[in-house]
């Protein structure tokens, strides 16, 4: 079993997009042919969804390219990340009201999925959320979508929107299922902003699976500090934003050094980059920042050249 898992991260999403249009291009297949398992987090998780897609024109192909996704961020980033003035005012900033509204986000997850279900996934799909009522992780499955159609098989814009619905950022959305049986939820980065534990614990499920490799890839890693002179005087008000980054970034280390030291010899490969020239922003969507996003992507590929074709080689091995 060869598992992918993509972190969330907002309009970051753009690094691990591009890292894997040069996965698509060094072996010359799509990533739904070279991985069993593909499973997001956010705006992994609309990745997850994207790649995995069925071609309206050929059903055994993948919809859109990695590097065709790549316009998710580059050309609906600014739409989807964008406020009025009035917006700003009510919301104070995102303090007493989510920071954006979802109007840009659903017609982009329209445009890019229609109305393909879980259950089309040309691999399986695992894409994490949260039910606020129930308080537990939710988990959209592919593999129980073919299960349990009338429970479980949404749409995949369905489950990206859900997986997306960060906190502080979009307003929390209600899901139905084909049954009608509806679940309120938000972000699965409130757990597992880097879902490959998850993943790596779903496929387990079934004790005769052996799980060959697990690729994980990153958003960019914050290197952006918390001075304690500040911090030591902030209450909840000024935590609100820094403490999801923490968390985010907390979570996203602590699976990186769960799997590498589970999954030895070769079986466990992380690309990851510190954002050293673009924002650690999930919001940030200026032409500039996507720029620097971009080029973060590339530095990455650059500086791990050796580890992506080792990974290649192991894929169509």
């Amino acid at each position: 079993m060869r598992i992918l898992s993509i972190d969330g991260g907002g309009i970051r999403g753009l690094i691990p997009a591009v890292v894997l249009a040069e996965v698509e291009r060094r072996t010359g297949r799509r990533v739904a042919e070279l991985f069993d398992l593909v499973a997001g987090t956010s705006t992994g998780g609309i990745l997850a969804c994207a790649l995995t897609a069925p071609s309206a024109e050929d059903p055994s192909r993948p919809r859109f390219t990695a590097a065709e996704l790549s316009a998710l961020y580059e050309e609906e980033g600014p739409r989807i990340f964008s406020r009025s003035l009035l917006k700003r005012i009510f919301s104070v900033e995102g303090f007493i009201d989510e920071r954006y509204e979802a109007d840009g986000l659903d017609a982009a997850l329209e445009r890019y999925l229609g109305d393909v279900r879980l259950s089309d996934a040309l691999t399986q799909v695992f894409i994490t959320a949260y039910d606020l009522q129930e308080r537990t992780p939710f988990f959209f499955r592919s593999s129980r979508a073919r299960t349990d159609p009338g429970g479980h098989d949404f749409t995949m814009a369905a489950a990206a929107r859900a997986t997306s619905a960060a906190p502080t950022y979009f307003e929390p959305v209600e899901v139905r299922a084909p049954d009608g049986s509806a679940y309120p939820l938000i972000d699965g980065g409130v757990f597992a902003i880097n879902p490959a534990m998850c993943a790596y614990a779903e496929v387990l499920r079934d004790p005769a699976t052996e799980v060959e490799l697990v690729a994980s890839l990153g958003t960019g890693a914050l290197i952006r500090p918390i001075p304690l002179a500040k911090a030591r005087w902030w209450g909840q008000l000024q935590w609100a934003r820094p403490l999801l980054d923490a968390v985010f970034d907390g979570v996203a280390d602590t699976v990186d050094f769960q799997l590498s030291t589970l999954l030895r010899d070769g079986g466990y490969v992380r690309l990851q980059t510190a954002l050293d020239l673009a924002s650690d922003d999930l919001d940030d969507a200026s032409r500039e920042n996507l720029a620097k996003l971009r080029r973060e992507a590339e530095r990455l590929i650059e500086a791990r050249d050796a580890d992506i074709n080792a990974l290649c080689a192991r894929l169509t091995g």
